[in-house]
């Protein structure tokens, strides 16, 4: 078998289960998934700047930039949509 069409399978189908899990999951766990989201976000951060240095050619390298632009918006967002939810259930007192 090409390993090319192995990988394409291969994220094709890891695309398609993680699209399903998500679907699954209820309103009240979305805060603890999306900081577990941030940290493997992190993590690709990290591997896409390890590519982006260790890059050979134009295609690798803007591979590696919108890996990094991709990953920090989800960093980013992930963190945003955190905090709005912790936010909703602060208790509402007076404020000095």
């Amino acid at each position: 078998m090409d390993s090319t069409f192995l990988l394409i399978f291969t994220f094709a189908i890891a695309s398609l289960l993680g699209f399903e899990l998500i679907n699954k999951v209820p309103p009240t766990l979305h805060t603890p998934l999306m900081s577990g989201s941030n940290a493997i976000s992190g993590i690709t951060v990290v591997g896409a700047l390890l590519c982006a240095r260790s890059g050979e050619g134009l295609l690798s390298q803007l591979l590696a930039f919108l890996a990094i632009v991709f990953a920090t918006i989800n960093v980013v967002g992930g963190y945003v949509v955190t905090d709005r939810m912790l936010a909703a259930f602060k208790k509402k007192g007076k404020e000095k």
